[in-house]
């Protein structure tokens, strides 16, 4: 079993047992693995996603760099520890626990537990898997996806532009600011924000004209 199966599986049952099938959420990389995986036979109509992670080696490699590390890496390396720390009972018999609860980094963390409890031999396998980008080709249902040329968790080297133009059904928003699911707008930004205001025109558009597309 891949990190994609349980989204397929759960895609399917919504779609067949809660007719929900355009209002499900899911996370950005998982998403998008899944229509590259499944192409036009997703019962889904469209999809978006927001300060999408490309290339997951790119995207550790930013985070390692000193000040990325200091502001955002240890942080959320310690929050993962703290959620699967809450559980540990459940994975003696898969991982070594104490190992993982010294990582001081996202990619030790998901060497010595991630990768393990899905099944990769290595870290590297599971980090191919895990990238959306080569898959990006395959996607058979209109997407949207919103990226900002700033975001250090997606950095702007490892976007994939060329195939997004090569794909019909995927439209590529890149914006010059915006950091990783911000997209602030104003002076004082306190209403809506640019990500807001695309998903909304977006799901609108496919909603009324998504019919247009089939």
């Amino acid at each position: 079993m891949t990190f994609i199966t349980p989204v397929t599986e759960i895609i399917t049952y919504c779609s067949l047992q809660l007719q929900w099938p355009s209002k499900l959420f899911f996370p950005r990389m998982l998403l998008l693995n899944y229509l590259g995986k499944i192409g036009s036979k997703t019962p889904l109509m469209a999809a978006a996603t927001f300060s999408v992670g490309w290339n997951t080696f790119a995207c550790s490699e930013s985070l390692e760099k000193p000040l990325n590390w200091l502001l955002f890496n240890y942080y959320l390396t310690t929050c993962l520890q703290s959620s699967v720390n809450k559980h540990r009972h459940m994975f003696v018999k898969q991982v070594d626990m104490d190992h993982v609860m010294k990582a001081k980094s996202i990619r030790e963390f998901d060497k010595r537990f991630t990768s393990v409890m899905f099944g990769y031999q290595t870290i590297d396998d599971y980090y191919t898997d895990a990238s959306p980008s080569p898959r990006l080709k395959s996607v058979g249902i209109p997407v949207l996806c919103l990226n900002s040329v700033d975001d250090v968790f997606s950095p702007s080297h490892a976007i994939p532009v060329e195939t997004a133009k090569q794909n019909p059904n995927v439209a590529l928003v890149l914006t010059s600011y915006g950091g990783h699911i911000g997209f602030l707008e104003g002076i004082w930004p306190r209403q809506s924000t640019y990500m807001d205001r695309v998903f909304k025109q977006f799901v609108q558009a496919m909603v009324e004209h998504g019919h247009e597309l089939s």
